[in-house]
């Protein structure tokens, strides 16, 4: 086998697990194995315990060995974010400002993982309430970018994001409510699905906020969803059970042919799109009209209102949450989200209804954007992944959100977006391209980006851990 085991695909690991080729132990302890000679230098994990990561893994064994696996992921090693609930282990989400105290349940999407057999390797890290586009947090350990340990892996969901680039196992699940899947995803070089809003359950549900997987590959992704997808009613949003085919995710890069697809390279607010992430996706757009696809330009439809008034109201939305905090407890939450929040004080209720109303614009002018066309391609972000120590790209709490102007209207218009890779800049750092579909077109998401995945350019390597871990272990 030419692949080691921790790098093999969710699919390739059950095909093995099936022939019985590979045993579900042989894998975590593989997987295991990696995870100890980069986790010091990336620190993506939350509550990683080898003991019960072995003990599922037999367990898997034993069913795969009497022909009965639980699911489609039987075996199959994923990471699930520290604000999914997992029933017995505290959700700190991400601050020091939580009280650790035992979830009493799973969250529908680790329900879908034990219910399919998935050996849970660990949580994955994030930042103070999901509140940052970085691994910055008061609780865990700064995660790192495994392309440049200098620059951040991108967040909320920043171990997910490092942990896929680095390969902890196939499968990673993190959540996205302004870009918190694709903004990772992008700047670490992975795959990842923001689906239509309610298509993967969630507790708790929110405006705009998803779960989605976050893998290497597009197939991974694909069954990842299988899973992640089924019904849940504690999810007051969740869409209608619907029996879509995930496995049809490879029409092949004919699926390209004779699409109206719209090429969006500004966002209308935030920071402007430097060079090399322009030349990335405009290279993109090119290899799309090359596969037979109609591409034409998508004007900017957000605007510095709507952007501003999404973050207003998400601070008056934390500032409330942090007053009603004891002093004591409010000072152990990150400086920059302190301030951030405590902005909001003076607002009046007039602005406050005023900011909430731009996210139903912006919805509708997504959805008008959106319609020429089958499917719309954009940058993820406008910069490559910036310095890890810092809590966003400008690093200013008063402008903490212009780096999202391509990735957060798609939650509020309820649209499924996805980010692949499509390029490096001359540093070697990943560029991510979007590709959002119409509201419930899941799947042609996956088939386009599967499409695009067949004709990119060769990929690099993907990271491996520091020379100085691979000799100390030898």
């Amino acid at each position: 086998m030419s692949q080691a085991l921790h790098e093999l695909s969710a699919p390739a690991l059950v095909a093995l697990y099936r022939s019985r080729e590979v045993s579900p132990v042989e894998v975590a302890r593989s997987v295991l194995g990696h995870v100890e000679l980069w986790e010091s230098y990336l620190q993506a994990l939350y509550l990683l315990r080898p003991d019960q990561v072995m003990e599922q893994a037999r367990a898997s064994e034993q069913r795969w060995l009497k022909g009965r696996p639980l699911g489609l992921i039987d075996g199959v090693p994923i990471t699930i974010k520290d604000n999914i609930a997992t029933q017995g282990d505290p959700t700190p989400l991400g601050t020091a400002a939580v009280e650790l105290s035992p979830a009493p349940a799973d969250a529908p999407p680790a329900a879908r993982v034990r219910e399919h057999g998935g050996v849970v390797l660990a949580k994955t890290t994030m930042p103070d309430y999901g509140m940052l586009s970085s691994g910055l947090s008061s609780f865990h350990k700064l995660a790192r970018n495994p392309w440049d340990r200098t620059r951040t892996p991108g967040g909320s969901s920043a171990g997910a994001g490092a942990a896929a680039a680095a390969g902890y196992g196939p499968l990673h699940i993190g959540t996205d409510i302004g870009g918190s899947l694709r903004l990772p995803a992008g700047w670490c070089g992975i795959f990842t699905l923001k689906p239509s809003l309610g298509r993967i359950p969630i507790d708790p549900p929110y405006m705009g906020r998803a779960a989605g997987p976050m893998t290497r590959t597009v197939a991974d992704a694909a069954l990842l969803m299988d899973v992640l997808s089924r019904p849940d009613d504690r999810d007051s949003m969740n869409l209608p059970p619907q029996d879509i085919a995930w496995a049809d995710f490879d029409r092949g890069v004919e699926r390209l042919r004779g699409l109206r697809i719209g090429l969006m390279l500004e966002a209308g607010c935030g920071l402007p799109v430097e060079a090399e992430v322009r030349a990335a996706v405009e290279r993109a757009a090119a290899l799309f009209e090359r596969a037979g696809a109609v591409v034409a330009p998508l004007q900017p439809f957000m605007s510095q209102g709507m952007l501003d008034g999404m973050d207003h109201f998400w601070r008056m939305r934390s500032h409330i949450d942090l007053r009603a905090l004891p002093a004591a407890t409010k000072a152990k939450v990150l400086p920059y989200i302190q301030q951030w929040a405590d902005s909001a004080a003076g607002m009046t209720g007039e602005q406050v209804f005023r900011a909430f109303h731009q996210f139903h614009l912006t919805r509708v002018a997504a959805v008008n954007a959106c319609r020429p066309f089958d499917y719309v391609i954009s940058p993820v972000s406008p910069m490559p992944a910036f310095a890890a120590e810092l809590p966003s790209p400008t690093n200013d709490p008063l402008r903490p959100l212009e780096h999202i102007g391509f990735t957060v209207p798609f939650n509020m218009s309820e649209q499924p977006a996805a980010s692949i890779n499509c390029g490096y800049t001359k540093a070697g750092l990943p560029i991510g391209l979007q590709i959002v579909g119409k509201r419930f077109d899941d799947l042609g998401v996956l088939q386009v980006a599967r499409a695009f995945e067949m004709i990119r350019e060769p990929q690099r390597p993907w990271p491996q851990p520091p020379s100085e871990a691979i000799r100390h272990v030898d």
